[in-house]
């Protein structure tokens, strides 16, 4: 078993093991991948203040997200396809966030379904859903997370349209996934997986098939996915999926302050920063640059969560000192999922909280919530400083 000290080395493994094709979906961003790589190297620009003398005893990585008790401010993000970076892999994850004490968010697009990943669990899980078109489906969807006792519903606002991802394009990765020789060729020397993949009866889009009208086989699936994504998505159609979920409600893909007083205009509860990973705008600001003037926009008016670029304890730490109550991590548990399955994304979880916690401490700070921007050098103008 080899030494697993960061998240980079579970993401060799994670290379190693899994297939190009659902490797490069997870390790990839649109157009240039500016953005995706921003995302993570924005987070070297903002250093941390180390203090000494002071008693580092009796820490707490403890805090609440929507009310929520959580081990530390990390949530599994929702992340398409999951089950097919590793068999059964969404369960694997949420499984493996339970025993943590940290959220897991289900994607509309998983492999397992709702009822799946509720039956395998026995603490509630949140519920991510794309703004479609087809109000049956919608209604339907928000009916089976109350029915798993889903905790909180996520409406993801930023994929009307999809970011092209040259990768996928060339890889044949769509839903469901167009198999050709290379990509055949590739899977049959990952034999673990494979024989894993075999093993298992879920290995299509749990949450669609069989539940939206008409999809019953992959062609029906292509159709149905083209024609779904609304375009013409608006913040009266978030207000009538605020109707349909009564719940705690999260907005996830808030990159603008404007966009952010709109959310607290709809009754959410929480928003995500994020730019999707760096998959959708390329050339859009990284998150952890957009939070700032996202925070001072709404202040208290309403819970500011960051994704997209987070691959270490510090850099939560980070994200919480410029005023996140908490941070989703998707690429970081993927590598640790696809490289060794459930005890992989704990691995993941360990990892990333012991860096929080030791870096907490060496920057005089011994409980989570007390930590705030005074822990941090933040160079002049990080947020931008741009003409009107």
């Amino acid at each position: 078993m080899p030494v697993i000290t960061e998240i980079e080395d579970l993401k060799r493994i994670y290379k190693r093991r899994v297939p190009k094709m659902f490797y490069d979906y997870c390790e990839s961003g649109s157009w240039t991948e500016q953005t995706f790589r921003e995302n993570c190297t924005d987070f070297d620009q903002l250093y941390l203040r180390q203090r000494v003398a002071i008693d580092m005893t009796g820490r707490s990585t403890a805090t609440q997200m929507i009310g929520q008790d959580v081990a530390m401010p990390v949530a599994l993000a929702p992340v398409g396809m999951t089950g097919m970076q590793n068999a059964d892999g969404e369960i694997k994850a949420a499984k493996a966030a339970e025993k943590f004490g940290v959220p897991y968010c289900l994607s509309t697009m998983s492999i397992c379904s709702i009822e799946d990943v509720a039956e395998n669990t026995s603490k509630p899980f949140w519920m991510q859903v794309y703004t479609l078109k087809d109000d049956d489906y919608m209604k339907r969807l928000f009916d089976r997370a109350k029915a798993a006792k889903c905790s909180a519903a996520v409406i993801t606002v930023d994929l009307q349209m999809l970011g092209q991802r040259h990768k996928d394009l060339k890889n044949g990765l769509s839903a469901p996934p167009k198999l050709t020789p290379k990509s055949i060729a590739n899977m049959a020397t990952k034999v673990p997986w494979g024989l894993e993949m075999l093993q298992t009866k879920r290995r299509f889009f749990g949450n669609i098939v069989g539940h939206a009208k008409g999809v019953t086989d992959p062609s029906s699936l292509t159709t149905w996915t083209a024609q779904s994504f609304d375009q013409a998505l608006d913040w009266d159609r978030i207000r009538e999926f605020r109707k349909m979920w009564d719940g705690p409600l999260i907005i996830k893909g808030i990159i603008d302050p404007r966009d952010a007083l709109e959310a607290c205009n709809v009754g959410a509860d929480a928003i995500v920063v994020s730019n999707h990973g760096g998959r959708q705008l390329d050339g859009a600001l990284s998150s952890i640059r957009a939070l700032a003037p996202i925070m001072d926009a709404v202040g208290d008016k309403i819970e500011v969560h960051l994704d997209s670029g987070v691959r270490s304890g510090q850099d939560v730490l980070k994200a919480v000192a410029m005023g996140a109550k908490g941070c989703w991590i998707g690429r970081a548990y993927i590598y640790g999922l696809g490289a060794m399955g459930e005890a992989g994304v704990t691995r993941a979880l360990e990892v990333i909280h012991k860096e929080l916690d030791v870096s907490m401490a060496l920057c005089g700070r011994t409980d989570i919530n007390t930590v705030d921007r005074d822990i941090l050098m933040i160079p002049k103008g990080f947020s931008g400083d741009w003409e009107e």
